[in-house]
């Protein structure tokens, strides 16, 4: 998987700053945009730049390529993966609090109508 996922010399280095810090932050990005009611394409552009920002960690930190298509794509496929599931697990819980009377959770990720 070296080369593929990661170009680092160690696993322990993607799974520190893309798979903890990354996940993390796009975590509390996807729940701080659902909390504050943003529309979902904001979310977008906000977790693209967060992987920007990850990608820079990996250069600044540990040597990565700072441009690398390949690798940034990488990252900004599991930023946007968390942040969106961030997002909708909070949205979820939002909408059957704020809106009992209208709908129920159907999931982590669904409400349904009652």
């Amino acid at each position: 998987m070296s080369g593929i996922l990661y170009e680092e010399a160690s696993f322990g280095t993607f799974l520190l700053v893309t798979v903890i810090m990354g996940g993390a932050g796009a975590w509390m990005t996807g729940r701080a945009c659902a909390l504050t009611w943003r529309p979902y394409p904001m979310l977008l552009f906000y977790l693209l730049v967060l992987s920007f920002g990850v990608r820079f960690i990996h250069f600044s930190l540990f040597e990565a390529t700072l441009l690398s298509l390949h690798y940034w794509i990488v990252d900004a496929i599991f930023v946007l993966a968390v942040g969106s599931i961030a997002y909708r697990y909070t949205r979820t819980n939002q909408m059957v609090s704020q809106y009992y009377w209208l709908y129920a959770k159907s999931g982590p990720f669904a409400w349904r109508p009652l």
